[in-house]
């Protein structure tokens, strides 16, 4: 069968980035609890961008007056429609819905694990969408950026911490074993991701009108990956 096209093909369909149930709940609580720590305030109308499942988006929801998950895999927007139908608080947007929103929409925008799979072109494109969007005083924050010199061994070595913290140890061995036969990693070799040194992406941030900061931490478990906060200027 040949493979997806895109980045976004890939992740409208069944794929194995999770080695099992357990990953992708640990995964999805720590990122709401990483996102629910930059929440600035009650009143604070957040973006999730390009959220994935995002399983435990309720979190967020809790201490935000409005929670707007965005993701261009529409496979992923059906299921989150579907888990969180019952929470007026949380909306679902394709990435064409979120570009049409009135400026200032948001205080809050995060853009976790996103920036790898976009072109230079359409990072700068988004970073000025995102600009508009947000509201006096709000911040981006751009996470889970990978850098130039990362390798395989040292994700490996990320994952396996993060399942021994966990308790999906075995799980994870096996899918570090599966790594070399991967749709993902096919994919990655046919389509590439895009990589930053920290001068360079805060230097593409700042290009488009914001002043940014790296943050002492990593929104995600891999430590060797960087995030950036990021206020209009």
């Amino acid at each position: 069968m040949n493979g997806p096209l895109n980045w976004v093909a890939f992740w409208d369909r069944p794929h194995s980035i999770y080695v099992n149930q357990r990953h992708l709940d640990a995964h999805c609580r720590d990122v709401a609890r990483g996102i629910v720590a930059l929440v600035p305030g009650p009143q604070a109308r957040v973006l999730d961008f390009g959220c994935g499942e995002s399983t435990h988006a309720d979190l967020v929801a809790d201490v935000a007056t409005e929670l707007t998950l965005c993701d261009a895999a529409a496979s992923v927007r059906e299921h989150l429609a579907q888990r969180f139908a019952g929470n007026r608080k949380i909306k679902v947007l394709s990435p064409d819905e979120v570009e049409r929103l009135p400026s200032g929409a948001f205080e809050l925008i995060v853009v976790n694990s996103v920036a790898q799979y976009l072109t230079a072109a359409e990072l700068d494109r988004w970073l000025a969408n995102w600009r508009r969007l947000l509201a006096p005083g709000g911040a981006l924050v751009v996470a889970d950026v990978i850098r130039p010199d990362a390798s395989p061994f040292g994700d490996a070595m990320a994952l396996l911490r993060y399942a021994a913290a966990n308790g999906f140890v075995i799980a994870a061995l096996w899918g570090v074993a599966k790594t070399a036969f991967s749709s993902y990693r096919n994919v990655r070799a046919r389509l590439g991701i895009a990589t930053y040194d920290e001068p360079t992406i805060m230097a593409k941030v700042a290009a488009q009108g914001f002043a940014v900061e790296r943050l002492p931490f990593n929104l995600e478990h891999n430590p060797s990956r960087m995030t950036f906060r990021a206020r209009p200027v």
